[in-house]
């Protein structure tokens, strides 16, 4: 892939193409797949750059005139759990070249299940100002009306479809179905949002009680701990889709787009590069009255290169973490050659796309210290299995330490920029970030985030997320009652055996605004170079220690060396 910068075209060579050339409004209205199509068929044909102009409207897609494609993608569904990979794209960008795509406001409604928008092969492209939504989310929604002695009274979201039969629910869309899966439940005077166990299944019988009010009775020892005004959400489980994928693509932007819901993992970047995200609407349209704007994550960027930017965007209401930034670790499986090494994916729900190229520069990794200890050159890759590649190198492989052992392609491995963002409502984690490279996490507000705010992990031993984190800064954000008794407002995690050598270096925490009752300041193991300064701490309702600068309990350090903490302030509050 090429790498140069973009070039800033003659605005007299770039050509304008109308939406609206390609059908009266009321079939770009009703048949705006087969329009997109044909509109970007007349952009694929010139050689100048290209805007392609959406009047301002709604439109809508459905899955006939979708294309269906074949794409693996990186943790969303095992071959048990989804065989077929064939996706349903909603609208298809492929090896296309400086085009604008401006959608002037206008709200594309997507109808059954699809992949919203696919980048495959592109560069220098630009959408911007375009929203997306379901017509019928795949995550229902309903809220709780009363409680009674042994019953708990529902009512159903205007956008959320069932039928009850013989006592049994069931949610219909379009084109799909479901009984059981994950719930969540949502306060939106909280803002928050959190995963409960599947207590409706536990119902021994369901009755209407008016038009969509449901009244759930319950034996005595499976009553829910759920109250009223409380939303109830529901989903399948299966990731069958997304929401965008962008693949082996370069120098891509979305500007001032609202992607209101998502099935199935949201924006995805895989193996592509210089990735910016400026003004995203990841909410759910307030008109809807909905609370759920994704079926899992937001941002799951995985083997990316680059700069990746994500800036001044408002993430709330998704089933999973709202950014997650990583590269993946491969076990060595196997040495054909002096210079090859068989290696495998090996985490279910990851396997099956391009994850090297020849010219990539790999590292060996202890799969227990996840130390590297050695560096390769990549000369030809073979893939031998959606599973497996063989990977022909420059020079002889090394002496690999342990039968466990991972690579991981540090050629793919992005700066990243994260900043001005607002992260609510997220069941899971605000932040997961892994990279090598210098990261900044700055200027953000974190709200109600039930798990970590931000996670630093890495693992080679279950979702095999790499890698060790090089220079990473966390300055001047707001932490707003995130995390809790077991989960730290920031977590240093990487799933290392104990070690005197760190996986983690140069991660430096400060002028942050924490204000919490119950969570764990930060939780570090196996860090180098850590540094916690100049932050302000609000501690409501909280027994402080007399020293005031190590309250008991507010820091957990494990196998850390080099760590700085100066200049904290902490302020008491009853709450």
């Amino acid at each position: 892939m090429n790498s140069d910068k973009p070039q800033h075209p003659d605005p007299t060579l770039v050509k304008v193409i109308s939406l609206a050339d390609f059908g009266d409004a009321e079939f770009l209205k009703n048949h705006a797949g087969m329009a997109m199509r044909l509109a970007l068929e007349a952009a694929e044909s010139q050689d100048v750059p290209i805007i392609l102009d959406v009047p301002f409207g709604t439109y809508h897609f459905y899955p006939e005139h979708a294309i269906k494609a074949a794409y693996p993608i990186t943790n969303t569904a095992s071959e048990e759990e989804n065989q077929d990979v064939t996706k349903t794209i909603a609208l298809l960008l492929k090896r296309l070249r400086q085009l604008t795509l401006e959608g002037n406001g206008s709200l594309f409604i997507v109808h059954g299940k699809q992949t919203m928008l696919l980048l495959d092969g592109c560069a220098d492209v630009e959408i911007r100002n375009l929203r997306f939504d379901y017509a019928v989310p795949t995550v229902t929604e309903m809220t709780v009306e009363h409680c009674g002695v042994h019953s708990v009274d529902v009512v159903v979201h205007p956008d959320s479809h069932y039928i009850l039969e013989d006592g049994h629910l069931t949610w219909v869309g379009e084109g799909w179905t479901f009984r059981e899966g994950p719930v969540q439940h949502c306060g939106l005077n909280q803002n928050s949002t959190w995963r409960v166990d599947n207590w409706p299944a536990r119902a021994k019988s369901i009755e209407e009680i008016g038009s969509r009010r449901l009244r759930f009775h319950f034996d005595e020892d499976a009553i829910p701990d759920v109250l009223p005004g409380i939303t109830v959400q529901m989903r399948d489980g299966i990731r069958d889709q997304v929401g965008v994928l962008i693949v082996e693509s370069e120098r891509i932007r979305m500007t001032d787009m609202g992607l209101h819901f998502m099935h199935g993992l949201g924006v995805v970047g895989q193996f592509s590069e210089e990735l910016t995200f400026t003004n995203l609407d990841m909410t759910p349209r307030p008109e809807t009255g909905r609370t759920v704007a994704g079926f899992a994550d937001f941002l799951h960027l995985s083997g990316c290169r680059g700069l990746i930017s994500i800036t001044g965007s408002r993430f709330a209401g998704a089933h999973d973490d709202a950014i997650n930034i990583h590269g993946t670790y491969l076990r060595i499986v196997g040495q054909p050659a002096p210079e090859q090494v068989q290696v495998r994916f090996m985490h279910p729900q990851t396997y099956g796309f391009r994850a090297f190229f020849p010219g990539d520069e790999i590292a060996f990794v202890d799969a227990s210290s996840l130390a590297s200890y050695a560096f390769g050159q990549i000369a030809a890759v073979e893939m031998l299995n959606p599973r497996e590649f063989l990977l022909t190198l420059e020079q002889p492989v090394p002496q690999v330490h342990g039968a466990l052992d991972v690579i991981e392609n540090v050629t793919w491995t992005p700066e990243v920029i994260i900043e001005r963002n607002h992260f609510a409502r997220i069941p899971t984690r605000g932040i997961l970030a892994t990279s090598p490279r210098k990261t900044v996490i700055q200027d953000n507000r974190f709200e109600s985030i039930y798990m970590s705010a931000i996670l630093v992990a890495a693992d080679a031993n279950s979702w095999y997320e790499s890698g060790a984190v090089g220079d990473l800064r966390i300055t001047s954000n707001q932490f707003g009652a995130c995390g809790g008794e077991e989960h730290p407002v920031i977590r240093i995690a990487p799933e290392n055996e104990s070690s005197t050598e760190p996986v983690h270096r140069n991660i430096r925490i400060e002028d942050n605004r924490f204000r919490t009752s119950q969570a764990v300041l930060l939780s570090a193991r196996s860090t180098e170079g850590l540094a916690f300064c100049r932050n302000e701490i609000l501690l409501e309702g909280r027994a402080v220690s007399k020293g005031g600068l190590h309250p008991s309990g507010l820091f957990t350090m494990e196998c850390c060396s080099g760590v700085q903490m100066e200049g904290n302030s902490i302020i008491l509050s009853k709450g």
